[in-house]
């Protein structure tokens, strides 16, 4: 199994979180979430591990556009998961699937990826 990176093209964490990747040598597939859809298996590990609060993306231009009462109504995980299938660029990005281990990261972290990147996290 290849590490997954999932994501937009244009985002700028992406595009530094891809040449982190190649830069690294890390072999990994990168997962467009406009162009590939978001998998709703994905989303369920997700929202397991790490979580809603961790994949939801408050600071967004997405989560600002949302209308108040659709903000308002995201108080817990099935929540979250309607409005993150219904927008997938609410998650923050990137989402990463590491593998062997099956940890999943989100965010951008170097620091904290050269350990996942070398099996030992």
């Amino acid at each position: 199994m290849t590490t997954t990176l999932f994501g937009i093209p244009n985002c700028d964490t992406v595009k530094r979180a891809r040449t982190w990747m190649d830069t690294q040598g890390v072999p990994y597939t990168f997962h467009d979430f406009r162009k590939n859809g978001l998998p709703d298996a994905a989303l369920d590990r997700w929202l397991q591990a790490p979580g809603w609060e961790a994949l939801l993306n408050r600071r967004g231009t997405t989560w600002r556009q949302l209308d108040e009462a659709t903000r308002a109504s995201v108080v817990d995980a099935a929540s979250a998961r309607a409005v993150l299938a219904a927008h997938p660029t609410l998650i923050k990005r990137p989402v990463v699937e590491w593998q062997p281990a099956r940890v999943v990261t989100v965010g951008f972290d170097p620091a904290a990826w050269t350990a996942h990147a070398a099996g030992k996290a």
